[in-house]
């Protein structure tokens, strides 16, 4: 049989290709899939198997086209019909006002407005379309030659391989900005650091190197996306299906065709609103999906666009409003150690006073041992600082040009610098971790507010400066000492009236009746969360058999692994942190004695729960508990072994990942007879 002349199986391959296409697009672009990827995945594995055997068949816009295989010696050179200008740089609200200032002269006071859209921190990039389909892709460069990278650009699902509808020029060439979004340069570096290999300094840097592969396949295993921003060359086959006229029109017409657009463009009558914009989009910063280093301001009318003209290498016409620098240069003066609630010990480096992100930064993180020597950061050196939104800064890497011969390394201490107690790294943990627990006065603080919190013993009226001020003033030294504090000594604290003491002497009071479950989890063993600490009390029902259980024997506990049985272990092992809980029975906390239930008798035994959404009857941290008790695992992600999603009003990603992957879905009412059937308050 000849495939050409076979009318049905060309129907075949035409109809599986659209359909591939435009869910594709639904899922990559519009976010928004209307079928389960196990169902794509079949129509796909579909189109491969019928491409294998008539390989004849096979088209550039196809699908399958997406996975790589490609191998190239080198990138060809593209020179660009149309250069790709770059854009002048301002940095402050006096520059967009001249900026403005000077369109408005040179349209002789003609009214104009501009589009606003976040500048990505990314690649450029040009791509061809002859007749709908993706002929070429090709990098910057210097803007007049680019790379051609088409084989790698087909990889990014995002892109259409071929355009949608039919109202597009025979010829038309886009451009936008490749970039790796923030949650898969994450993964990217995780699995590059879990193969041993070179991890990236940023996702600008991933991205670059990503599209560069002369792999394809390699291309094809990277996180990479696009926004389109504008056009260039433009050849229409028919004179009556002009473009249009203003390019906040041209943009959502790109988007009509199946091209991804930035959901943040925006436009706007002054350059008032420019800087409006630029407060708003700095502000959100940290908080998008991808990395900005502004934004950009454009002429909305392409008539007026060419009144205004370009000057050197760059238009008149646009501008791009950068933000404050977010890595600067500066010197390492010393590495001190931190150490937090749960023991973990920080190297911190101290640094000479740097500008950086809008504020002056003297201290960045620097994570772990493992971490400085990755890096090879030494006390002396000249580094990199980055800040990003209301991260904390972080030490990127040192500029070994100019290391002094006299840079030291820095070496990890063996005992915690405040308790002097054992510091461990246990199971290859890449963090050093003090194993003075609830005795450690670095801890004292962190300790005493989780103690305090609701989930734990739940003190009202005990909040975080007011611990802090009683740590300060040495009233208290662990958690035992809330309960020998007096009226009078907490009246006389600043801003603490007799009527507030007496409320804050009350609520310690009332605390001291819990339950097993709550004592556990205020303790602050490393790991041990609420699930785990209501494992524990079921299991073994006395704080005694808790407390001389040996690791071997705690793993025996539902929801107890290796290193949760080795945490426990060694904080009771911890002389210093028994007779703080003795002071703490000693004080008069109780529970009832707890009837033994068997964990496959809870009635949500090892389900796995995920909350969304806001719930009007209760908080989620209420629900949260009830679930726990009757047996649930509650997690904060959707995945493959959730077994059911609870999902209150506005519900947003979660619900959707769950309805894809088939997930039971209930909601807040259906939650509440839950707890009735079985009496769960």
């Amino acid at each position: 049989m000849n495939p050409k002349h076979d009318k049905q199986l060309l129907a075949q391959f035409q109809q599986l290709r659209k359909v591939l296409s435009y869910h594709s697009q639904r899922y990559y672009v519009l976010d928004d899939p209307e079928i389960p990827d196990i169902e794509y995945d079949k129509l796909f594995r579909q189109l491969e198997t019928l491409e294998s055997q008539y390989p004849e068949l096979a088209t550039l816009d196809s699908p399958t086209q997406r996975v790589g295989g490609q191998v190239l010696t080198g990138f060809q050179q593209v020179t660009h019909q149309l250069p790709m200008l770059s854009l002048s740089n301002a940095f402050s609200t006096d520059e967009i006002k001249e900026f403005s200032q000077r369109i408005d002269e040179r349209l002789s006071h003609e009214h104009f407005k501009l589009v606003a859209e976040p500048k990505l921190d990314g690649l450029a990039i040009s791509m061809r379309y002859e007749d709908g389909l993706l002929t070429q892709a090709a990098t910057r460069g210097d803007g007049t030659t680019g790379e051609d990278v088409t084989f790698n650009v087909r990889t990014i699902q995002s892109i259409p391989l071929h355009l949608s509808g039919t109202s597009y020029p025979k010829i038309i060439e886009v451009r936008g900005e490749i970039f790796m979004p923030r949650s898969g340069f994450k993964q990217l570096n995780q699995a590059q650091a879990a193969r041993g290999e070179k991890t990236f300094a940023n996702p600008r840097n991933a991205a670059a190197g990503s599209l560069r592969q002369l792999d394809s396949k390699i291309a094809a295993s990277r996180p990479l996306d696009m926004f389109c921003y504008g056009i260039g060359i433009v050849v229409q086959e028919h004179a009556d299906n002009p473009m249009k006229t203003h390019h906040s029109d041209i943009l959502n017409q790109l988007k009509q065709w199946g091209l991804p657009i930035c959901p943040e463009v925006k436009t706007v009558n002054s350059w008032h609103d420019c800087i409006n914009y630029y407060d708003d989009i700095l502000e959100r910063r940290s908080k998008l999906p991808y990395e900005i280093d502004g934004v950009v301001y454009k002429i909305d009318n392409l008539t007026q666009q060419q009144k205004v003209g370009f000057i050197s290498r760059a238009p008149r016409w646009a501008i791009a409003h950068k933000f404050p620098a977010e890595e600067a240069m500066t010197r390492l003066l010393n590495i001190d150690v931190q150490v937090g609630r749960t023991g973990a010990l920080t190297p911190v480096a101290r640094l000479e006073a740097v500008f950086v992100g809008g504020v002056t930064v003297t201290n960045a993180t620097l994570h772990n041992q493992d971490e400085i020597d990755r890096k090879d950061v030494r006390i002396g050196d000249t580094v990199i600082v980055r800040r990003a939104g209301d991260v904390i800064p972080e030490v990127v890497k040192p500029v070994l040009s100019e290391r002094p011969d006299n840079a030291q390394a820095f070496i990890m201490p063996t005992h915690c610098p405040i308790c002097h107690s054992l510091a461990e790294r246990v199971n290859d943990e890449a963090k050093s971790r003090c194993t003075g627990g609830i005795f450690c006065p670095a801890q004292r603080k962190e300790a005493i507010k989780h103690f305090a919190s609701r989930k734990a013993m739940d003190i009202d009226g005990l909040g975080n400066k007011l611990v802090e001020q009683m740590v300060d003033a040495e009233m208290i030294h662990n958690i035992s000492d809330l309960f020998s504090l007096t009226i009078k000594q907490v009246s006389a604290m600043e801003r603490m009236g007799e009527k507030s003491a007496v409320n804050l002497i009350q609520a310690i009071d009332v605390s001291k009746s819990t339950t097993l479950v709550r004592f556990i989890y205020s303790l602050g063993i490393r790991e041990v969360g609420e699930a785990t600490a209501l494992a524990l009390a079921n299991f073994y029902r006395f704080l005694p058999a808790i407390q001389s259980a040996k690791a071997e024997e705690l793993i025996d506990v539902p929801d107890v692994g290796p290193i949760v049985a080795h945490n426990i272990e060694t904080f009771f092992a911890q002389e210093h942190n028994v007779e703080v809980i003795r002071s703490l029975l000693d004080s008069g906390i109780h529970w009832p004695e707890i009837i033994k239930k068997e964990v496959h008798q809870l009635p949500l035994a090892d389900k796995v729960i995920v909350l969304t959404g806001s719930l009007s009857e209760m908080n989620r941290n209420d629900a949260k508990a009830r679930l726990i008790d009757m047996g649930a695992k509650v997690s904060s992600s959707v995945s493959k072994k959730t077994d059911l999603l609870i999902a209150g009003e506005k519900a947003g990603s979660k619900l959707k990942k769950a309805e894809q992957l088939g997930i039971e879905i209930m909601d807040e009412a259906g939650m509440l007879q839950l707890f009735n059937q079985y009496n769960v308050s």
